[in-house]
């Protein structure tokens, strides 16, 4: 006998969303280089839905060299061209530049704090989090996309009540 999970009602739109939701979203994310792929990825989906990066998220993977934040930093004009032109990400220049420009600031914070999630998880408001964010270089990270964020990678678990993943993994 199968038996029905009680799910958040955004997981409910596509298989790839329900999955997301069951096994990554919300749950406490500590690995510096998944910590910058979401950054990254939230600020790609802005004005979007996250189900369209979801879409492209493997495709992002492969094309931005596995959101190494080392190789990123060092992206020049031909890698930029070589992104605008791929049909299978969010071709926005400002977005691609925000992820080269993020991901200099991010290996900066890393470099003071010994790690990106031991700067990332002092944070629980997220007004705050993009101030220091955008005062360390970063865009694309306002109180929206910082929210989201923090969602993401379990800082904040709003999952709905009936959900069976509210309240699992918080912290």
């Amino acid at each position: 006998m199968t038996t029905l999970k009680n799910r958040c009602a955004w997981a409910k739109e596509s298989q790839e969303m329900q999955d997301y939701h069951d096994n990554e979203w919300g749950v406490p994310l500590h690995d510096d280089q998944q910590l910058f792929e979401f950054l990254i990825l939230e600020g790609a989906q802005a004005g979007l839905s996250w189900s369209t990066v979801l879409k492209k998220r493997n495709h992002y993977r492969e094309v931005f060299d596995n959101f190494s934040p080392k190789i990123i930093a060092q992206y020049d004009e031909q890698k930029v061209k070589h992104l605008l032109n791929d049909e299978g990400i969010i071709r926005n220049k400002l977005k691609i530049a925000s992820a080269i420009r993020n991901a200099k600031a991010f290996l900066e914070i890393k470099k003071e704090y010994g790690s990106f999630d031991a700067y990332i998880w002092k944070y629980t408001d997220a007004t705050i989090m993009s101030k220091d964010l955008k005062k360390r270089g970063m865009n694309f990270v306002g109180p929206t996309i910082c929210y989201a964020f923090m969602q993401a990678i379990g800082i904040v678990d709003d999952h709905e009540k009936n959900c069976f993943r509210s309240h699992q993994g918080t912290r």
